[in-house]
């Protein structure tokens, strides 16, 4: 179960002012799922080009535990407030 802590943290990403870089993105969402679901064991994506980037940047944290997700997620939101809040 995520902590409080990465939860404020997920709020404060949802809340950002502008909207960060695609590649940001991308991590942010992957350590997301990383954190909360662990590894990614669904089937990759073919067709849908934003569903397999999405399933390729969950997939290449595969193997991390979910509390290092966790600090990993907390500390990458910290780093984008300066530049979207």
């Amino acid at each position: 179960m995520p902590s409080a802590k990465f939860e404020e943290a997920a709020k404060q990403a949802k809340n950002f002012t502008r909207l960060p870089e695609d590649e940001e993105l991308l991590r942010l969402y992957g350590l997301y799922k990383q954190a909360t679901l662990g590894d990614n064991e669904t089937e990759k994506p073919t067709l849908d080009l934003k569903a397999r980037y999405k399933w390729l940047a969950w997939d290449e944290n595969r193997g991390m535990p979910q509390v290092e997700a966790e600090i990993q997620y907390i500390a990458y939101v910290e780093q984008l407030k300066s530049h979207y809040q």
